[in-house]
């Protein structure tokens, strides 16, 4: 009994142990090589402290070969890093909106120019849709999830956008969400003033079109963060406190 004791307490300590590693796994060299790009431009590259471009597509299992859409990749700092890990015989959709007029879809498009970037491919149509031709392993948004929540932009049904996202992966896909999160119990009611968004709304909201929860990181959590401040005030743009989410469609 004694023995079966120690052996049960040794096995508890090596676990506990074992957490922080499989937490902090290595960071594959693919996905080193892409935020290395000496072509990424220096606005990108002077963001990388704060929003851990490495860490994030490591935990999202990003890999070569891999079909992604893109959700309103803006300035195309992720459509760039998506691009060059899955390579030439991966594809992305950047799915751009036409509601926020040529400028936003100017800087994507300017992405699509770069030398190198021929799998990527763009999808222009109005806030709360997009088409693809085909089904996708991923479904990436970044920091643009709460938009779907700004009547000025559009009145977007957001069980419908869910459902469509539901479709457009393949059984087993995988849904990624990277947002600012928002004062506790205002759920999406300051995403029109504050750009934020409460991560048990999204998570509520996603899992209702029939997805699975499988991973809610904190990694870019900044608990210095004040919740009531919009999240392009001087004082706190790119340093918001964020939240990712990971769903699979089963």
């Amino acid at each position: 009994m004694l023995m079966r004791r120690g052996m049960l307490g040794l096995l508890v300590i090596n676990l506990i142990i074992g957490l922080p590693r499989m937490a902090n796994a290595a960071v594959p060299e693919y996905i080193s090589a892409a935020v290395a790009d000496p072509s990424r431009p220096a606005d990108d590259r002077r963001v990388d402290v704060d929003r851990k471009p490495a860490k994030v597509l490591a935990y999202a299992k990003v890999h070569p070969g891999e079909i992604i859409a893109e959700y309103l990749p803006g300035g195309g700092y992720y459509t760039r890093l998506l691009s060059d890990i899955v390579g030439p015989k991966g594809k992305i959709y950047a799915l751009e909106t036409t509601s926020w007029g040529d400028k936003n879809v100017d800087s994507t498009r300017t992405v699509l120019r770069e030398p190198g970037r021929g799998n990527i491919t763009l999808d222009l149509a109005p806030l709360g849709t997009f088409n693809l031709p085909e089904k996708v392993d991923l479904f990436w948004t970044t920091l643009n999830y709460h938009d779907l929540h700004i009547p000025k932009y559009a009145n977007v049904n957001m069980a419908a956008f869910n459902k469509l996202v539901f479709d457009s992966l393949k059984p087993g896909g995988i849904y990624f969400i990277v947002d600012h999160q928002a004062a506790p119990g205002t759920a999406a009611t300051t995403s029109p003033t504050l750009h934020r968004i409460e991560d048990r709304t999204v998570i509520d909201e996603v899992t209702a079109a029939g997805f699975k929860l499988i991973g809610h990181s904190n990694m870019l959590r900044n608990a210095g963060d004040d919740h009531h401040k919009e999240v392009f005030d001087p004082s706190i743009h790119m340093k918001t406190d964020q939240f990712i989410l990971t769903f699979r469609r089963p």
